[in-house]
């Protein structure tokens, strides 16, 4: 049986579709974050400075011969920074929010369609997930494996996983009782080939919204763990360590935290409306 949406039910989010990016809101942010990710893949090679070279004299002030946007206390152009550090939070928040997409999609789709004590162990473990702060299980990541990006991942990925197990949970058991699964069950279908080719095209939708909405938060982790010294190490530029690094000079040479504070809140904020415009144009009322 197919297990494509009815008809109705496809024009429907056809229909819904059409109202992604209208509001002038939702335009500037799916602006903002399709240009941060494409300054990660291709900022670097349109900057033709170094970021880690010191060949200036420290604390340049904006508007510098050569250094447009001044140069840090080492004497590294600010400019070149700014470009190389979105590649990291980009990287880093991409790659959790999938991990976390990954596992928490896997356990909601077990517990939501096996049910019984399986989905009662698995949704016992969502809850003392959700219940310890997700600080405190990336800061535990980082004691185990020490600090950096693959750490980060790993740890954000885990931290913001029950979420998705919840939301894919309660998805999959409206699913489950519906005719096209029952018939699925009586074809012989095996439980892969059902949650994956049956359950889990019309469940995209949410779980779409739910990715961008973790993408965001996981930005945040991840330039704030920066911050505190337990995320990306130097000397590779990023934004959250050169907001730590440069506050000692906030009076002197303020740009030094607000560029790259500003950056990183533009692209929190933006993936925070692309995940609610994309909400209100899927219409989840699931999410609500």
């Amino acid at each position: 049986m197919s297990s494509s949406a009815p008809p109705k039910e496809r024009a429907g989010r056809t229909r819904s579709g059409r109202r992604i990016a209208r509001r002038p809101v939702a335009v500037i942010a799916w602006g903002a974050a399709i240009f941060f990710v494409l300054l990660a893949i291709f900022g670097p090679m349109l900057v033709g400075t170094d970021p880690l070279r010191q060949d200036a004299a420290p604390l340049l002030p904006l508007g510098s011969p050569g250094h447009l946007l001044g140069t840090d206390d080492l004497g590294r152009d600010q400019l070149a920074r700014l470009v190389y550090g979105a590649r990291p939070l980009v990287e880093v928040s991409i790659f959790a929010a999938a991990l976390s997409c990954i596992i928490g999609v896997v356990v909601g789709f077990v517990a939501g369609y096996r049910g019984g004590r399986l989905d009662q162990l698995l949704m016992r473990f969502t809850d003392l997930g959700m219940a310890m702060p997700s600080i405190v299980l990336i800061i535990i990541a980082v004691a185990i494996a020490g600090p950096g990006a693959g750490t980060l991942v790993v740890g954000v990925g885990i931290a913001l996983a029950p979420a998705f197990a919840r939301l894919t949970r309660t998805l999959a058991l409206r699913e489950a009782s519906k005719d096209y699964i029952l018939a699925a069950r009586v074809g012989g279908s095996r439980l892969p080939r059902t949650l994956f080719r049956e359950i889990l095209p019309n469940i995209a939708g949410p779980i779409l919204v739910q990715f961008v909405t973790t993408l965001s938060i996981a930005a945040g982790f991840a330039a704030g763990m920066s911050y505190l010294g337990l995320g990306i190490q130097p000397p590779t530029p990023d934004w959250g360590y050169m907001v730590q690094a440069g506050q000692e000079f906030i009076y002197s040479a303020p740009q030094l935290v607000l560029l790259p504070a500003l950056l990183t809140v533009l692209f929190v904020a933006a993936c925070s409306f692309v995940g609610d415009d994309l909400r209100d144009a899927i219409d989840v009322k699931d999410m609500r």
